[in-house]
């Protein structure tokens, strides 16, 4: 059998210590480090000598970027997927990917297993491990995490300390930090107290304070086409430009800060902070369009689907029918979402300055004040009394059991 093990490798801290640990625990195993490029900010030939010299045998470093943004970012954005009202999804929807890079790697190395970092208290094990099974089941998975005696963070650093291996951050510093084009996570530290205000200052990396964004507002124009973003203020950019480009202009507006405290697959709530300023801008976009082009019962219907594919996407069942099944759906909705969008950004706000589309269903000559030959004030009469039928039938009802009931107690 294969000894080959293809480590989900980052360079924090984490991941830093499984190598180590690798060589020690599981005897004459090859470990091939794989580093998906999603948008964090890692030097790459950094990565890789840090990797072979705390003894990985050989290094892939995967530029997904592209990828990211076509086929799993602009689908979500086009869902409208926000779990439990406020999450965007940043890490979640990266690790499908992810992990699937990771199977490809294997299935072309011929290892024998995957081992990954996530805790066994987290999402990421779940999203990991889900899309592994979707793909190659046959491959065991080791989450060392779930069976080494590593309790904290601290014991990480001291475990790297006690072999001479540099530790790759501050113990002062050392929050639980997920990058890529869509966000950036932190979780841990003065974070675990839900009741405790995050330092903002010291915390964001993406963002300035919204009380420290400037005091004039800044425009953004969003040009989409069925859905997707082709151009930002009248230029058109590929995928991966515009979205860096929108983080760095929500960034500066103090756009797209979240403090929540979710609710993990594993049942237990969580606290972090997330910064998502460029999509906390797409989505804000992308909404006000759908609103003008999109009609009432699919703009319901919409917003149903929207939860349950963000469920999907929180609990990382992205590889499933049902997610590609609620996806196609999705997908036909936004034939019509092309147009511009015109938003105001002002200290952590997003403000719609206006809407055009040439599949707006908004008609002046209707919806108007102004009385027009396309509508006629008197149908409202009878379409009321056909609405108000049922409630009509049921006082009626009430009033008879009324009359009833006094005249038995006479």
């Amino acid at each position: 059998m294969s000894n080959k093990i293809v480590l989900a490798y980052s360079g924090g801290l984490d991941t830093t210590v499984i190598i180590p640990w690798l060589k020690e625990n599981y005897e004459d195993c090859e470990i091939i480090a794989c580093c998906v490029d999603v948008g964090q900010a890692d030097n790459h030939d950094e990565l890789r000598e840090k990797a072979l010299r705390t003894g990985a045998s050989k290094v892939y470093i995967i530029d997904a970027k592209e990828e990211f943004m076509t086929d799993y970012i602009f689908p979500m954005i086009k869902a409208n997927a926000v779990y439990e009202g406020k999450y965007l999804l940043g890490t979640s929807i990266a690790r499908p990917l992810i992990a699937k890079k990771f199977v490809d790697v294997a299935m072309a190395e011929g290892a024998s297993s995957i081992c990954h970092g996530a805790t066994g208290k987290g999402n990421d094990q779940i999203r990991f491990e889900l899309t592994i099974k979707a793909f190659a089941p046959w491959l065991k998975v080791i989450a060392p995490w779930r069976i080494w005696d590593i309790k904290s963070r601290e014991d990480a650093m001291e475990f790297l300390e006690q072999r001479g291996i540099e530790v790759p951050m501050k113990k002062e510093d050392s929050y639980s930090r997920d990058e890529n084009l869509w966000h950036l996570s932190h979780e841990g530290l003065e974070l675990e107290d839900p009741g405790q205000e995050p330092n903002y200052r010291r915390l964001l990396q993406l963002s300035v304070c919204p009380e420290d964004a400037p005091d004039t507002p800044e425009y953004v124009e969003i040009e989409f086409v069925q859905g997707i973003p082709t151009k930002l203020n009248g230029e058109e950019l590929p995928p991966v430009t515009l979205m860096e480009t929108l983080n760095k202009i929500g960034g500066r507006n103090g756009v797209g800060i979240a403090d929540i405290v979710e609710n993990r697959v594993v049942g237990m709530k969580s606290r972090g902070v997330y910064e998502t300023p460029g999509g906390t801008i797409l989505y804000a976009a992308h909404k006000e369009l759908e609103s003008l082009t999109i009609d009432r019962q699919t703009e319901v219907y919409k917003a149903n689907v929207g939860l349950e594919l963000a469920e999907l996407i929180y609990t990382g069942e992205w590889f499933t029918p049902l997610r590609e099944a609620l996806s196609a759906f999705v997908e036909k909705t936004q034939d019509v979402v092309t147009g511009t969008v015109r938003l105001k950004l002002y200290k952590g706000n997003v403000i719609p300055a206006g809407i055009k589309s040439p599949y707006s269903l908004h008609n002046m000559e209707i919806s108007s004040f102004t009385t027009g030959d396309l509508y006629d004030h008197k149908d409202a009469e009878g379409f009321i009394n056909l609405l108000g039928l049922p409630l009509t039938v049921r006082a009626m009802m009430n009033r008879d059991l009324e009359e009833n009931k006094k005249e038995s107690d006479v």
